[in-house]
């Protein structure tokens, strides 16, 4: 199709969320990983399901974060080959969405074991399990504080932050039914905390799923109206139609948007396409746009019937 085309590209300042994160993210990953063989150890050794439970969802961070560290370097690359013109910035989406798949699967597994166990529960040591549950929660906690600002800017980061603020919740649930295993040699108390860690996590990662989905469909980004957008640039001094309008997320931050503007006869298309631009990156934050200006009298957009 004819016309002029403009791409306001990424800004150069662009900081690539998960890039300035790496380092955070790879103290957070070593932490966890010794603390998981840790825990593992000690559930065993103690019989704890609540602790077994724990350093299961711990292993999911683990995995978690080994994954958004590997998708922030292969983005980083950018497209190492041509046919890559968007680069690998998806890859930290289809991170996210594996933590969620994994840590559902986690939460189940936890539910349905604790359930087991409520009619035959096993003897637990308690005090070892309350030195482990403890040290457990202490480094949830730093591994929380090292990727919290990260969170806020990258859904990769996001779901690794998730899933370690979830176990952080979980941690002080087996300090609990330690100290009460303790005190009172209850014990159903720990598959108890086995279902309520499991019923705890199930939601968070339902949403961070749906999220991850929404980007990978080519959804218009939440709180986005598509339908203002094709208003505001109709309302642009010269411009007749606005139709192909698309606005999906590319990742994290990087929203993208491509649109067919058509103006009518002795318009200045240049100043049309410099209006598009500043309107749809400085009301809608929207840095990446392809538009295609067209004259009133060009055709042949309605043979294209998606």
């Amino acid at each position: 199709m004819g016309g002029d085309h403009t791409h306001s590209h990424i800004r150069a300042s662009d900081p690539r969320p998960g890039r300035r994160h790496k380092r955070r993210l790879s103290a957070a990953l070593v932490l966890l990983a010794v603390f998981m063989v840790v825990e593992v150890a000690a559930g065993l050794a103690t019989n704890s399901l609540a602790l077994l439970s724990d350093a299961g969802h711990m292993l999911t961070d683990v995995a978690g974060l080994a994954m958004a560290l590997a998708a922030i370097h292969l983005a980083d690359r950018g497209p190492a080959h041509p046919s890559r013109t968007f680069g690998l910035y998806r890859l930290e989406i289809l991170a996210a969405l594996a933590n969620a798949v994994l840590l559902f699967g986690v939460a189940v597994f936890v539910v349905v074991e604790a359930v087991r166990r409520f009619d035959d529960p096993p003897e637990v040591l308690g005090g070892p399990m309350l030195l482990v549950a403890v040290a457990g929660l202490a480094a949830n906690v730093v591994a929380f504080l090292l990727l919290r600002e990260g969170s806020r800017e990258s859904i990769n980061v996001e779901g690794a932050y998730l899933e370690v603020l979830s176990d952080a919740v979980g941690s002080v649930g087996v300090v609990v039914a330690a100290v009460v295993l303790q005190t009172t040699g209850w014990s159903a108390v720990d598959p108890l905390v086995g279902v309520v860690i499991g019923l705890f996590i199930l939601p968070r990662t339902v949403r961070l799923g749906a999220r991850a989905l929404r980007i990978l469909v080519q959804a218009a980004p939440a709180g986005l109206d598509l339908e203002a957008v094709r208003t505001e640039l109709g309302a642009i001094p010269g411009v007749v139609d606005v139709h192909d309008l698309h606005v999906w997320t590319l990742t994290s931050d990087m929203d993208v948007a491509s649109a067919h503007v058509m103006v009518a006869a002795g318009t200045d298309a240049h100043g049309v396409l410099d209006q598009a631009r500043t309107l749809l990156r400085d009301r809608h934050r929207i840095d990446h746009a392809t538009v295609q200006v067209e004259p009133d009298t060009h055709e042949g957009c309605h043979e294209v019937s998606w």
